[in-house]
């Protein structure tokens, strides 16, 4: 049979990986609107280069939506084939803190899209920059501006890789949301996650400690439960302890239920902390020592505590390890670091089509799924990316 011939629609890090494992067997283009392909790529490097999570098994699958469609890519392609397939692109990497996996000392961002890149041209997948999706035509094939020409392109499959709504400085927005919805497709609004949430601080406390870290707490909103490093904002929190909180805040959020509770001391017990102060007559210019704790969390402690509370010791230490703080809402998607919403799971076939359109497939984060920070963003990406690719190199 002849190859096919296949476009991949948007230049980011889905697009990418399909392009390369599509290009020995078909006749494969890109169209990317803006001036060069992987610019989020580049932007996400630059905040921590972890490409995938050493996670399997399990304990992948449960950082994910819990779709059948998404949990099936996530078996075929997880993070141990994610390392091998890099490893042949000759990109070594190694395993960091938290299971993130990083490529070895040395090896910069800018350096894995070239190697990606240089791959492709040499196997002769066309780039074609500068040419933005804007529709389709009456037989659902894609429409690009290009300049001022609209064209129209003829391929037997055609692969969405848009991105979400996040970091729109890269290209990556909502623009083709209601292109979609135009040919009957089922889309979701797009929603922050992976992102910061606000507090309403006091203007002292907010002019203080702005920029300070809370080192080794935990924070609990319902069920969930997370250990981690926060950063105090002029407008809330944000760091890791916070975003994979984020789909739990926005549960919380809807049926307002508006506090998370922190545990300044997460590896020290409520009784330990008592004994520690068993026969002492503690006054509060000693809580730093005796707790160990630092001038935010203290100064944090006293924001939403009343004066009895904070005066008697052991009603302290009852906040310390259980301190309510009330939140407003999640920082816009504008600041966010993914997103969800987006084509829903529900349309798709498992081969990433659409139900509607056989031969219309879409990848990465234009799906409505929902992952946490540490290397699983990229891993869905590339996940949906080589589920969609296994089927259309099995059906040539």
């Amino acid at each position: 049979m002849r190859p096919k011939k296949i476009i991949l629609i948007g230049g980011g890090s889905a697009a990418l990986m399909a392009a390369e494992m599509l290009c020995a067997m078909h006749e494969v283009h890109i169209y990317e609107k803006g001036k060069t392909i992987g610019r989020k790529f580049l932007v996400a490097g630059n905040g921590g280069f972890n490409l995938t999570n050493a996670a399997t098994d399990k304990a992948l699958y449960q950082q994910y939506t819990n779709h059948p469609i998404l949990q099936d890519a996530l078996s075929k392609f997880d993070s141990v084939a994610m390392r091998k397939w890099l490893d042949k692109l000759g990109i070594p990497t190694f395993v960091g803190s938290s299971g993130r996996v990083f490529p070895e000392k040395g090896i910069k961002p800018i350096h894995v899209l070239q190697k990606i890149k240089d791959k492709l041209l040499k196997q002769g997948v066309k780039i074609h920059c500068l040419h933005e999706f804007i529709g389709f035509d009456a037989s659902q094939q894609p429409i690009f501006q290009h300049q001022d020409q609209k064209i129209v392109v003829q391929a037997d499959a055609y692969i969405f890789a848009l991105g979400g709504a996040s970091w729109s400085i890269t290209g990556s927005n909502n623009k083709w949301k209601p292109i979609f919805d135009e040919i009957k497709i089922p889309t979701i609004n797009f929603q922050a996650s992976n992102c910061g949430v606000e507090v309403d601080w006091a203007t002292n406390f907010k002019t203080t400690y702005a920029g300070s870290p809370l080192k080794n707490i935990q924070i609990l909103i319902g069920q969930k439960v997370v250990k981690g490093e926060a950063l105090i904002t002029d407008y809330g929190l944000e760091g890791n302890a916070i975003y994979p909180l984020v789909p739990a805040i926005r549960t919380a959020l809807r049926k307002h239920q508006n506090a998370i509770y922190i545990d300044f001391k997460p590896h020290n017990s409520h009784q330990s902390l008592l004994n520690r102060i068993k026969g002492k007559r503690l006054k509060t210019k000693n809580y730093a020592y005796e707790f160990k704790l630092s001038k935010a969390q203290l100064a944090l402690i006293k924001q939403f505590t009343t004066k009895e509370v904070y005066l008697a010791p052991e009603r302290f230490i009852e906040a310390i390890k259980h301190l309510e703080v009330p939140i407003q809402k999640l920082r816009p998607i504008e600041e966010a670091i993914s997103t969800i919403g987006g084509i829903s799971l529900s349309a798709l076939e498992a081969n990433f089509s659409l139900q509607q359109y056989p031969n219309l497939f879409v990848i990465g984060e234009m799906l409505d799924w929902d992952a946490p920070t540490g290397g699983f963003l990229l891993q869905g990406c590339f996940s949906t990316a080589a589920t969609c690719v296994e089927h259309l190199n099995s059906s040539i």
